[in-house]
């Protein structure tokens, strides 16, 4: 991929942050997540690439939302817009891995930690899997190499914690607040290990763990596989480790008639994409290389970034992008004037 492109990705999660932040507080998560969408497509479409997205909403074939399999960038578009110069066959063909808002509970209820995410990689390199659960165990580079998820969790917190040369009540574990996890929390602090418990947001909690301003050491959990990947390609950018397994709903929640319907359907595409339901998925397997592009915007202020600051039609926003061949980490601080946004994207941000 152009270098020059993660600039051109940062502007998409800017944007995307700035059409959901309007909903903030506002108790309605799903226009927070339709208008960071419509951002979001507006300006992949705007930027030099033959896009596929390959993890996003449902495998279906018309989506208000970014689907699985939907065609974006410029080389896609009936009227190309290319610069001076460029024809479309030169758009990079890449996937693209999307969450508009990571944490639309947290933005509709103005809550922190509330991000927009996505991830591009040369064609062919993201796992492509259902939208279903993902067990997740992740690492910063100083514990590379040292989890197994095929071990029980303690022997691997027990390896960590040797790699780190750290006692277990120096460790800090981050676990998303949900009901599924509550008892392993219980466990890992009556052994003294700290657990930072996040309400919802794992692919921010993942990025704790190889942050150099983090006391953050293991994530582990079971979330969405979409995040899953999209983690994943974060870490693998920053040098870290993780391992993943899908997991079937009916093995989450409990089997309901609801959910084993579900889950018969998950198992089914599983088996479709060449997956195999509860097989340990290794880094490689998630993210087959390093050339990866990774950018998030902050839309409330949180662990990782700062969220957006406006005053009438001036907004400030803070995006970390990383670029991983060379493993940088840049934290890009923006003032927008948002009178001066063009029309096809000014309508959502103002």
């Amino acid at each position: 991929m152009k270098r020059e492109l993660a600039l051109e990705f940062a502007r998409v999660t800017e944007a995307a942050a700035l059409a959901a932040h309007k909903w903030v507080g506002r108790g309605d998560k799903e226009a927070a997540d339709q208008a960071a969408v419509d951002a979001m497509r507006t300006m992949l479409n705007r930027i030099s690439i033959d896009g596929e997205i390959v993890i996003g909403e449902g495998e279906i074939d018309e989506a208000p939302m970014l689907y699985i399999g939907e065609k974006v960038g410029i080389a896609n578009q009936q009227n190309h817009e290319i610069e001076a110069g460029e024809t479309a066959d030169e758009c990079s063909p890449v996937d693209i891995a999307v969450d508009p808002v990571e944490g639309t509970r947290m933005t509709a209820q103005g809550q922190a930690n509330a991000i927009t995410v996505l991830a591009v990689a040369d064609k062919g390199s993201f796992l492509k899997a259902p939208d279903m659960y993902m067990e997740k165990l992740i690492v910063g580079p100083e514990a590379k190499g040292v989890i197994d998820l095929n071990k029980p969790l303690m022997e691997n917190i027990n390896n960590v914690a040797k790699a780190l040369k750290k006692e277990l009540n120096e460790l800090m574990i981050v676990i998303l607040d949900k009901p599924r996890h509550a008892q392993i929390i219980k466990d890992l602090q009556k052994l003294g290990i700290k657990v930072y418990a996040l309400p919802d947001g794992d692919v921010a909690g993942s990025l704790l763990t190889c942050l150099v301003d983090s006391d953050v050491d293991i994530l582990y959990g079971i979330g969405g596989a979409p995040e899953g990947v999209i983690s994943a390609a974060v870490i693998r950018a920053l040098g870290g480790d993780m391992q993943a397994r899908l997991k079937l709903r009916s093995e989450v929640k409990g089997v309901t008639l609801e959910n084993d319907k579900i889950s018969t359907f998950e198992k089914r595409r599983c088996e479709e994409m060449g997956l195999v339901v509860g097989e340990v998925l290794k880094m490689d397997d998630l993210v087959k290389d390093d050339e990866v592009i990774f950018s998030a915007t902050g839309i409330t202020s949180g662990d990782v970034l700062e969220g957006i600051k406006r005053k009438g039609n001036i907004a400030r926003t803070q995006t970390l992008v990383v670029r991983g061949r060379t493993k940088t980490i840049r934290y890009i601080n923006s003032i927008h004037n948002l009178d001066f946004k063009d029309s096809k994207i000014s309508h959502l941000v103002k």
